[in-house]
């Protein structure tokens, strides 16, 4: 995350869809409770194929911001998924950055406690 975060940053992207297959050594997923106003972390600790890794890049208090969802496959399988925190590449990661143009840009919204998208 730091690492697509530091590229964007670099190139200037300022809006970009994001998608990507690979595998992960490991990961740590998230699902956020909104009554909580938290996410509930997993660490997935296992080699898992990448199945679909979508998201974008945006700005947010003036830095690049990384908001990625991931669809894992584990070994027996099964598959998990939800927002993803981290992840250590495995044997590769084949990632898409379409820039777009313009700018998407993230505000606090209070209600959810989240910063999401000003549209």
């Amino acid at each position: 995350m730091g690492t697509l975060a530091s590229f964007a940053g670099d190139e200037g992207v300022r809006a970009a869809e994001v998608s990507g297959i690979g595998a992960f050594e490991n990961a740590t997923l998230g699902f956020y409770v909104l009554e909580k106003r938290d996410y509930e972390r997993v660490p997935i600790s296992e080699h898992s194929e990448v199945l679909s890794l979508l998201g974008n890049l945006s700005i947010a208090d003036e830095s690049p911001r990384v908001h990625l969802h991931a669809t894992l496959g584990t070994q027996d399988m099964s598959a998990v998924g939800g927002h993803l925190f981290d992840g250590v590449v495995g044997a590769t990661l084949e990632l898409f950055v379409r820039e777009e143009p313009g700018e998407l840009r993230r505000v606090a919204d209070a209600h959810v406690g989240l910063p999401l998208l000003d549209l």
